[in-house]
Parts: C-alpha cells; sequence; structure tokens
C-alpha cells in the first residue's frame, strides 16, 4: 500500500552475561546459540602481541575478540559476522567493555567479506567455524543456531582458504574445531601452511579429545607438532586448576 512504513524489525532478545569471572560483560541471543566456553579457549591460543592485528571470522557477539583483547592490552581486534542481529549485539559489546579504539565488528561473511577487508593486512586470523557438514547435522528450528554450529555454502575448506587470504605472510590462522574433523582440517592446510600445531582439549582422564586448536603459519615449512594439550575435568567433574587458569583467569594456552 502507497504510504505505508515498514514495520521495524523486531529487536532480538538477549541476556547479559559474562566470562572470565566477570572481566567481559557479554550480550547475546536468549535464544539459539549461546556462547560456552570455545571461544575462551581460542582466544587463549592467539600469539598476539600488543601491536598486533587480529581477524576473527564468524565473531559471533564477539566472546573470542574481546576475550583477546582483554588479555592482550593494545592488540587490534576486528570481526565480521554474516548475522547483522548479532553484529548489533558485538558492537553493544565493545562499548560495555570500554574497548571502543581496538575492537570493531562489522556485517559481512567469507562470500561476500566487507570491502574494507584488506587481504594479507592481519597478523593472526582466529576462527571458530560451524563444525558439522550439513549432512551431519540436525537442523535447528533456531536459524541462528544453525548458522552457527551447521555449514551453509562456505565449508571448512572456504573458511580456511579466506583466514590464509587475509592473513599476512608468515602471519598465523588459529581454528577451534572438533577432533574428529582433524584430518579435514588439515588436509586443507597442507601446501599452504606449516609450523601446524595440534592442541587437544581432554574432557577427563581416559577420554578422547573432543574439541582441538589448530594453529599454522602461512607460507612457512616448518614440521607438524603434536602437544600434550589441557585436561578439563577431574575426576570430580570439575575444571583443573589449569583450565580454571584460562577459564576464570584469562590465561594464555601455550602452544610454543
Amino acid at each position: 500500500m502507497i504510504g505505508r512504513t515498514p514495520a521495524a524489525a523486531p529487536e532480538l532478545a538477549w541476556t547479559e552475561d559474562a566470562l572470565l569471572d566477570g572481566r567481559v560483560r557479554l550480550r547475546q541471543p536468549a535464544e539459539g546459540y549461546r556462547v560456552a566456553i570455545d571461544p575462551v579457549l581460542l582466544a587463549a591460543a592467539v600469539p598476539a602481541t600488543a601491536i598486533e592485528s587480529v581477524l576473527d571470522i564468524g565473531c559471533g557477539v564477539g566472546a573470542a575478540a574481546l576475550c583477546l583483547a582483554l588479555r592482550m592490552p593494545s592488540c587490534r581486534v576486528t570481526g565480521i559476522e554474516a548475522q547483522r542481529d548479532l553484529v548489533r549485539l558485538a558492537s553493544a559489546n565493545v562499548d560495555l567493555n570500554r574497548l571502543g579504539g581496538r575492537v570493531r565488528f562489522m556485517a559481512g561473511d567469507i562470500l561476500n567479506p566487507p570491502p574494507r577487508l584488506e587481504p594479507g593486512s592481519f597478523d593472526h586470523v582466529m576462527a571458530n567455524p560451524p563444525y558439522l557438514e550439513q549432512s551431519d547435522g540436525t537442523v535447528s528450528p533456531h536459524a541462528g543456531k544453525s548458522a552457527a554450529t551447521i555449514e551453509g555454502e562456505a565449508d571448512l575448506a572456504r573458511w580456511v582458504r579466506f583466514a590464509l587470504a587475509m592473513t599476512r605472510p608468515r602471519g598465523g590462522i588459529t581454528f577451534i574445531h572438533r577432533a574428529d574433523r582433524l584430518d579435514r582440517l588439515l588436509a586443507q592446510l597442507a601446501g599452504r601452511a606449516g609450523a601446524v600445531t595440534i592442541f587437544p582439549f581432554w574432557p577427563g582422564a581416559g577420554k578422547a579429545a573432543k574439541r582441538i586448536i589448530v594453529q599454522a603459519r602461512k607460507d612457512v615449512t616448518t614440521p607438524a607438532r603434536l602437544l600434550a594439550g589441557l585436561m578439563l575435568h577431574g575426576a570430580d567433574g570439575r575444571y583443573t586448576d589449569e583450565a580454571d587458569a584460562v577459564l576464570r583467569h584469562g590465561a594464555p594456552l601455550s602452544l610454543d
């Protein structure tokens, strides 16, 4: 109808939560995908120095970016996210944590990246991509959760290619992923990056790893390394002291 004003999109319902024992305040959707420990572990693994720049691909509401910026004062973090509702929350989280000027988020994805992103300009790229292939995942009725957990047109190969394209020569990329997709991830890095470091997370003693960090450097040929990793839970089911230091106190993960 001529003259009708389009209805405004309903505001996304959100809750305010905390990471790193309350040092990071985080607004996130009340329903659908909710931040767990993976972005905290990812941020802890990125070896950025104070003067370096980091790109967070598929940043969601900014959990990993904010944790990294808090741990490494003065490093600069840029995040891109395809879901505009999440970009708005992520930008609000920057203000909430008083990190304006060092952390910024923008709408875009790896198939249609923002034109402001210059290839080869970042010291590090980090990513917490969807863990499931389309053929493996049960589609959630919540579109946002499905987008965060099940690959769309951009599969793992495209995530890796984009991460390498955005990284400067000899720069680093860091992925957190499911342990049972390690072979796929390593295959995408072969011939493109070296100094591959694999860091598993063990749920408990005698239990198989479910998550892994894979870190690599672009355009180098140094051999791969498999590290001891981190035990997340003790016999009593609580976080180990080592895991608690990372998840509550912001300690880095040593991948050296």
